[in-house]
């Protein structure tokens, strides 16, 4: 179980990799009068967009069963503290609104609140059935915040399914087959009003981001596993203080970004800022349980004392 909690932590991180390179492309085109396609708009649009976000409502479903039960240990009323804890993400999200119109925070309080919570009094076959029926609907609607509430569904199944680890490499493979598939049939059908489908772009973002996290899980299980931990996992443990930087960071960076037609710019700016993220979420974990905003959201999720430094480190 620890290891599979380090394993989810470098998934969370993985995914706040990808949506920093996303969120600043998409951040840079918004602001641009005319904004033509290139070869990074390209390769954003078709590997990196809505390949992200998906992996991590999942794990937000996942997340939430995993704090579902740590409370029920300490308290006679967790979906309370639950609720208190959707709350305060509310809020957050609320206040991130007001400089980044579209965030997915408040989203996730809502929907956890309406769908994660009343599910969770539910059989978990009937919330894995429940998932797959949302989800599915959600793609053939278009996907965006549509697939949330299903994604949340299916990553409270899978936390009482949890596949066995000879299904990775089939899964990898399968994955990966039909995301170049069916994102070859988006690639194709998009200027053929008499082919396109609009579901077949969420459906090619779902298969790709399963792809991406059977094949992160995979690479986990090598050589490089260990120092892809090490990167990835610090940065996922941070990933709400993590994610509210970056669009500060993206925010001031606009006028830079701006300036260069060819994007270049928002890449090298996304992987720099992801690279000092890893290296200042390892450091403040190695003094501090939680991040500075995780530390928050627990303070005011448990409304008592939240014991935050590690023990032994530097005062």
């Amino acid at each position: 179980m620890t290891r599979r909690l380090h394993e989810l932590d470098a998934l969370r991180g993985f995914a706040v990799c990808g949506i920093m390179v996303v969120n600043t492309w998409q951040h840079t085109r918004e602001h641009l009068l005319v904004p033509d396609r290139n070869t990074v708009d390209w390769v954003v649009d078709n590997l990196l967009q809505s390949r992200f976000y998906p992996i991590f409502s999942f794990l937000f479903g996942l997340s939430f069963v995993l704090f579902l039960r740590s409370a029920a240990d300490r308290t006679d009323h967790p979906r309370t503290v639950l609720l208190r804890r959707l709350a305060v993400l509310a809020c957050i999200g609320l206040a991130h609104q007001l400089v980044n119109p579209g965030e997915v925070l408040l989203p996730y309080a809502i929907f956890g609140t309406l769908v994660l919570l009343p599910a969770s009094s539910l059989p978990r076959p009937a919330v894995l059935v429940l998932g797959v029926a949302v989800t599915a609907w959600a793609v053939h609607e278009g996907g965006g915040m549509k697939l949330i509430p299903g994604l949340f569904l299916l990553g409270m199944a899978m936390m009482e399914y949890p596949p066995p680890e000879w299904l990775l490499l089939p899964a990898f493979v399968t994955a990966t087959a039909l995301a170049v598939a069916v994102g070859y049939l988006w690639v194709r059908t998009t200027a053929d009003p008499g082919l396109f489908y609009r579901g077949t772009y969420p459906a090619a973002g779902l298969a790709a981001a399963t792809a991406y996290c059977t094949g992160l899980l995979l690479l986990l299980r090598t050589r490089a596993g260990g120092a892809l931990l090490k990167a990835l996992a610090p940065l996922g443990r941070m990933a709400l203080t993590n994610y509210l930087v970056s669009t500060v960071v993206i925010l001031l960076s606009l006028p830079l970004l701006t300036a260069d037609p060819t994007r270049l710019t928002g890449v090298a700016l996304a992987a720099g800022v992801l690279v000092l993220q890893v290296v200042s979420s390892r450091m403040w974990l190695a003094r501090f349980r939680y991040g500075p905003l995780e530390w928050v959201w627990r303070r005011l999720t448990w409304m008592e004392p939240v014991p935050g430094r590690r023990i032994g480190s530097d005062t």
